[in-house]
């Protein structure tokens, strides 16, 4: 049977998102499809953390094992 598996990860920036998503996921970028639902924002006199940013990432093909 062939699934398809979707997470939604956040992070400080849109790469660690990706990173962390691909790093659950165990597969490899060109495995899957990624989707930015939001970018970072800066804080007040541009210190990080504000707002993180927020990535879906959905594997491409996944084989449930029997």
């Amino acid at each position: 049977m062939t699934k398809k598996i979707s997470i939604e990860v956040e992070g400080k920036t849109v790469k660690e998102a990706i990173k962390k998503a691909l790093q659950t996921l165990k597969l490899p970028r060109e495995k899957v499809k990624i989707e930015v639902l939001s970018e970072e924002e800066k804080g007040l006199f541009g210190m990080p953390g504000a707002k993180p940013a927020k990535v879906r990432i959905t594997s491409l093909e996944y084989k449930e094992k029997a």
